[in-house]
């Protein structure tokens, strides 16, 4: 029975960490909702700190969920050239990316909820990469070529599946910025690093996420 309390005490917990805020949810919802959300830049001291944070699951049944998704999509399409989006980009520190499948006709955007990379190759791509919300910044960075990846879409159906070459670097530059990780921090932590480089950047142009 004590067993049988402890789980059911750490399910509602669980169920509680993913509800969003008072604050997240005015937020998303603020302004028009079919409308982009402003994109969180580091030269803002109060927005650096935001994206800075670690981001948690999120509840992909909550309406506002959908919301924030539609928004942060309209977010991507306002830039120049962006192929990719993380929630914390637009000032909610949860797990929700947009990314631009450059591995499947057609080359769509597509939304990720609460993804997780399972699986990373030892083979690495070293490649240019941008940030829509580190201005002016550009650098090349290791990422690996092959990933596994895990997530849920809106109705909360989990799915797997595997990503390589250029769409793959882009899931692990967003997935980055849902632990705080930005590339101006990256490279710094990166010197000295030794890896077997690939070219697998399909658009040399089009790095901004």
């Amino acid at each position: 029975m004590r067993k049988l309390s402890l789980l059911l005490i750490f399910f509602i917990s669980f169920i509680n960490a993913q509800k969003l805020t008072s604050t997240e949810i005015s937020l998303i919802n603020q302004g028009n909702i079919k409308t982009a959300l402003p994109i969180f830049q580091t030269t803002d001291s109060h927005q650096h700190t935001t994206l800075l944070d670690q981001s948690k699951e999120i509840d992909p049944t909550d309406p506002n969920t959908a919301t924030l998704v539609l928004r942060m999509k309209e977010s991507l399409l306002s830039t120049d050239g962006g192929v990719g989006i993380a929630a914390p980009q637009v000032g909610i520190n949860r797990k929700v990316i947009w990314v631009q499948r450059f591995d499947k006709h057609g080359e769509p955007l597509e939304y990720f909820i609460n993804p997780v990379i399972t699986w990373k190759s030892e083979l690495q791509n070293l490649g240019p990469e941008g940030d829509l919300s580190i201005p002016e910044f550009r650098g090349q960075f290791y990422r690996s070529k092959v990933i596994q990846l895990q997530y849920v879409d809106l109705k909360g159906q989990k799915f797997t599946e595997i990503v390589e070459g250029f769409t793959a670097v882009i899931f692990q530059h967003e997935i980055d910025h849902l632990f705080g990780i930005l590339i101006s921090d990256k490279k710094e932590k990166e010197l000295g690093d030794d890896y077997i480089k690939v070219d697998a950047y399909k658009k040399s142009d089009s790095v901004t996420r």
